[in-house]
């Protein structure tokens, strides 16, 4: 399989489950703590590496020990790490995801901790065959990440700025219920709503675009066809990361010459799986 390059947010990712969150002045104790390699883009290059594809991940650490043990990680997962940048005088983003009556997700993603355009390894980029931009990196760097990708561009998100120029250089779109808002400039309530939205994006360039819809599944839309895939019956432990695995199943199976409904339903059981246990690492196999 030809490679595919993973270009998005890498960072110290910490899942503390607790009982209930205290009130200002309380105190908990952490039935439950997990640290690994974390961010979207490092998720989704830890999810394409274990469904074998060869993968490159482009991001940024700091400069310290935390920096330095999340690339080793990296390279451990089989994912190719020359394109992560180590940015003097910066400490690594961290992630804590606090698991209790729900999810809630503390970030410390400093701007220096963001992509720059003169990090990217252009080569690197057009060389692959896919590129995936996840769209927390600064709408600039991601618009010069897409027009130097000569492969597959897929999309994660909803930028800022710069949309339907981004949108003009992707293959692949794909977005949760509040992104799909953003890019459509449509509220979203049924999935009639979201084949509407997404066909909004399609005119725009990609080829196919993917959206999570909340209490109604995942829908996808292409030139000649859409397809609505219900919610399964997975029970839900941590929301983190489904998202990341759907990307990377979906990148996967476009990439090796599957078809839109196949890569689709293998992309939906992917998230499924994810979420399934804590934190945002897949565990996510060929089979």
């Amino acid at each position: 399989m030809d490679d595919i390059v993973v270009i998005g947010q890498l960072a110290r990712d910490l899942v503390l489950v607790v009982d209930e969150v205290p009130g200002p002045g309380g105190t908990t104790p952490v039935r439950e703590r997990r640290e690994m390699l974390g961010g979207k883009g490092a998720n989704i290059a830890v999810g394409l590496a274990q469904l074998g594809a060869p993968v490159a991940l482009v991001g940024v650490v700091g400069d310290d020990d935390t920096g330095e043990r999340l690339i080793a990680r990296a390279a451990a997962d089989g994912i190719a790490t020359e394109g992560v940048v180590r940015r003097p005088d910066t400490g690594t983003g961290l992630i804590v995801d606090l698991v209790a009556d729900g999810w809630r997700y503390l970030e410390h993603l400093p701007e220096a901790v963001l992509l720059r355009e003169d990090d990217l390894p252009l080569d690197v980029i057009a060389g692959a065959a896919a590129v995936v931009v996840q769209l927390q990196q600064p709408p600039e760097v991601a618009l010069a990440a897409a027009r130097a990708a000569r492969g597959r561009v897929v999309l994660d998100g909803a930028p800022e700025r710069l949309a339907d120029e981004l949108l003009a250089r992707a293959d692949v779109v794909r977005a949760d219920h509040r992104e799909a808002e953003l890019l459509s400039g449509r509220t979203i309530g049924t999935a009639d709503d979201a084949v509407e939205a997404a066909r909004a994006v399609l005119a725009k360039g990609p080829d196919l675009v993917a959206f999570a819809v909340d209490d109604v599944g995942n829908v996808f839309v292409w030139d000649s066809g859409e397809l609505v895939l219900p919610l399964g019956d997975v029970e839900v432990v941590d929301t983190t990361g489904g998202g990341d695995s759907f990307v990377a199943a979906l990148t996967f199976a476009l990439t090796r010459g599957d078809g839109v409904e196949e890569a689709a339903r293998r992309a939906v059981e992917a998230s499924g799986d994810t979420v399934a246990h804590l934190g945002g690492r897949p565990t996510l196999t060929a089979r």
